[in-house]
């Protein structure tokens, strides 16, 4: 009896929104996409930081790739997508996070912020120019050459999902 409940009201719910024509797609990763949008597109992002760490503009540019190519059905163009990200990295920092009694780091923080300008081509009202920014603590005993390549794709993995989420969520 429950079972036919269910499936009655998924039936219901499925017909009433495509009785209303629902304008926005939503799919299990929390993303909305325009049934019009087929493609993204995502420029490289350069490292414009006064300090710069070689991979990072490769790993965030390929990580943006990467989620918009697994959570979407849109498909990658080189310039021009429905959905298209440029901008540059502006901050790349390592500071203190923690001081102990005596005045020793305890722990240090790698931060990263990224502009980001998103054009959406089916709708212009959605796109936006915003600044993003994510950090992850490590211990201060290690060098930060020593401790970024475990950081870089951490902190990079936190941008590019506000990134889609703010994209690509109408959140």
């Amino acid at each position: 009896m429950f079972r036919k409940f269910t499936l009655l009201l998924t039936l219901c719910v499925a017909l009433l929104a495509t009785a209303c024509g629902v304008a926005i797609k939503y799919s299990l990763s929390g993303a909305s996409i325009p049934p019009d949008a087929k493609t993204f597109s995502v420029a490289y992002f350069p490292n414009n930081a006064t300090m710069v760490s070689p991979i990072l503009s490769s790993t965030f540019t390929e990580a943006l790739v990467d989620i918009f190519s697994r959570r979407t059905r849109l498909t990658q163009v080189e310039e021009g997508g429905d959905f298209a990200f440029e901008g540059e990295i502006v901050n790349y920092t390592s500071t203190t996070a923690s001081v102990s009694s005596d005045d020793f780091a305890l722990l240090n923080r790698l931060t990263i912020t990224v502009k980001v300008r998103f054009t959406n081509a089916i709708d212009e009202s959605q796109s936006w120019s915003k600044t993003f920014s994510a950090y992850e603590n490590y211990d201060s005993t290690l060098l930060l050459t020593e401790a970024e390549g475990t950081l870089i794709p951490e902190i990079v993995d936190k941008l590019v999902n506000d990134i889609f989420m703010a994209s690509a969520s109408n959140w």
